[in-house]
């Protein structure tokens, strides 16, 4: 890591000197030295919690300019990627077929509801209204990602034409590059960096193969997202009151002493907890990312007291920030998520609902008896999830496209959600052509972005060990989050566990897609610290990042056909096949 330079520390320059150094550094974590008679000061400390590069972030115009007409260039780039013919195919496509329907039966009725054999031909030619058989379905996921396609289809006017069914998808997947450009700024201090990172995850497949059709993952990475976004504004907020805080004892007469100051009540760690409730709400697998963001924010916290100067950091940190923590988070999360089950409560026709009331399961003697309908509703919705639980852990079917979790971070065996050939003059082949013609829709993120992520985790990890760097603490962890705990259900691991190696799938990656992108842009930021000395090796640098960065890009704008259900000649789809599992 390069050495403090003094003549490039804000606390040492005037701003406007500040503001034209480099954008891009480390923070460089070290105890607070002595100002004038010994005391550590406001700025000394801010400095030294948030790092010299974040408090030059936004300083200048031409930073804050660039860095929204950045944010600006690539969130147009991704809105016109995800909705640029956003019906076609216009057919329920892979999982659409489940969702989509129960998100209009939602809409409807207030609950998923059964529906006729074989419904999609009538549901795609507009006919919305065969679910109304009165019984309610079984379903296996949570509703708020179902409630938000609905959401859509309503804002859109119905469910009549594919582009609705698929629209919630597609502002959900805009909204997620713009949060990773903000996200990724402040990560790593750089407005350059942070317009990378949505650049990439503008153009990559899996992000807008999701965006482009109506499933749950979708909503699962978006509001994972906002809830890591939430917790790195936390990790700034909380470090700018403790600063504050020790400051304001400093300047009293008092000493730090063993223990620091309280901070207050973290409104973002709150909204953190929300997000994280509304993200197990669509699906389970959210709950690995609830851990891994409470030790994640656990240890941000702990940094902070050492490195603010507080004696016992350790201890303080746990009483002063781990067990308000946990008893904030963790009820909330609990309480959100129940809460997503509203109208499965309020509708007696909702699956499984009065199966307490059914079976016999009264409430126990202490019960109060005014409450009796809260307890059996609960107590139904708990056997609920028993099933629901039972057919997760032993879903073993055969699929062709089943992918075991080793291979996802290569994208080995993506998953096809569409796939037809059509000879010359069918369907939309045109007739004056020789040669067959193939659609499809590929759910296969960029090679090279994928590629080159899977080198970048090693890297951030490496960096992240032997630098200290905390900037890789929250990709890496988001990204064993969403990757790591499905091998616990694949051979051989769920074997050995006495287990069942259930089927999955990669287009699950899509939920830590966007932290794998961040690896990488770390990457690239680690590269620009260590050469910051030396201009044309950090010039060699910035040049060979935006040939990648170009690359990538020609290469989405090759696979982008086969994303989107673009009609093209056979040969072209079958040349993009790169390796024989993909077909």
């Amino acid at each position: 890591m390069p050495q403090h330079d003094a003549s490039r520390d804000p606390r040492t320059v005037p701003t406007e000197t500040a503001g034209a150094a480099p954008a891009v550094t480390a923070e460089v974590a070290f105890p607070p030295a002595p100002v004038g008679d010994g005391r550590p000061t406001r700025e000394r400390l801010l400095a030294d919690l948030l790092g010299a590069r974040r408090l030059r972030l936004g300083v200048t115009l031409a930073d804050r300019f660039w860095g929204w007409a950045g944010t600006v260039a690539v969130v147009l780039v991704a809105a016109f990627a995800r909705l640029w013919d956003l019906g076609r195919p216009a057919e329920l496509v892979f999982d659409e077929t489940y969702y989509v329907k129960e998100g209009w039966s939602l809409a409807s009725l207030g609950y998923e509801a059964a529906w006729p054999e074989e419904p999609n031909p009538a549901f795609e030619a507009g006919d919305v209204s065969s679910y109304l058989t009165g019984e309610a379905e079984y379903v296996v996921h949570p509703p708020i990602g179902k409630w938000m396609i609905a959401l859509g289809m309503r804002l859109a006017g119905g469910a009549t034409e594919s582009w609705q069914w698929r629209i919630a998808s597609a502002v959900v997947g805009i909204l997620a590059v713009l949060l990773l450009v903000r996200i990724a700024r402040r990560l790593f201090a750089s407005s350059a960096l942070g317009v990378l990172a949505g650049l990439l995850f503008a153009v990559d497949g899996e992000a807008i193969v999701h965006s482009r059709t109506g499933l749950l993952d979708q909503f699962l990475m978006f509001w994972v997202l906002v809830a890591f976004g939430c917790l790195v504004m936390d990790r700034e907020w909380g470090r700018r009151r403790l600063a504050e805080r020790v400051a304001h004892l400093v300047d009293a007469g008092s000493d730090v002493g063993l223990y620091g100051p309280r901070i207050g009540f973290r409104w973002w760690r709150l909204a953190a907890a929300v997000s994280l409730g509304l993200a197990c709400g669509v699906k389970w697998s959210a709950l690995w990312f609830v851990v891994a963001f409470g030790l994640l924010t656990v240890f941000w916290d702990l940094g902070a007291r050492r490195t603010a100067g507080i004696g016992r950091w350790s201890e303080d940190g746990v009483l002063s920030d781990v067990v308000p923590t946990a008893l904030i988070m963790l009820p909330t999360i609990v309480l959100v998520y129940v809460a997503t089950w509203t109208g499965w409560f309020a509708n007696r026709m909702s699956y499984m609902r009065d199966w307490a009331a059914v079976n016999g399961h009264e409430a126990p003697g202490w019960w109060p008896g005014w409450a009796d309908g809260a307890w059996q509703s609960g107590r139904s919705l708990w056997e609920y999830h028993h099933k629901m639980w039972g057919f997760h852990t032993t879903l073993d079917s055969e699929h062709s496209y089943a992918a075991h979790p080793l291979g996802w971070i290569v994208q080995s065996r993506p998953t096809s959600f569409f796939w037809e050939r059509f000879s010359p003059g069918q369907g939309p082949c045109p007739a004056d052509v020789t040669h067959d013609c193939a659609t499809a829709v590929t759910s296969l993120g960029n090679p090279i972005i994928w590629w080159l992520g899977a080198v970048a985790l090693l890297v951030s990890l490496v960096l992240a060990i032997m630098l200290r760097d905390w900037r890789a603490s929250g990709p890496l962890a988001a990204v064993a989050a969403g990757w790591l705990p499905w091998f616990l259900y694949s051979w051989p691991v769920a074997e050995f566990l006495g287990g069942v190696s259930r089927t999955i799938f990669t287009f699950y990656t899509i939920v830590f897609a966007p932290f794998l992108i961040l690896t990488i842009v770390h990457v690239v930021g680690a590269l620009l610290d260590l050469t910051e000395d030396d201009p044309p090796a950090r010039r060699a640098v910035g040049w060979v990042t935006g040939a990648v960065a170009a690359v990538i890009v020609g290469v989405s704008v090759l696979f982008y056909p086969i994303w989107t259900a673009m009609p093209v000649p056979y040969d072209y789809w079958h040349s993009l096949m790169w390796l024989p599992s993909w077909i």
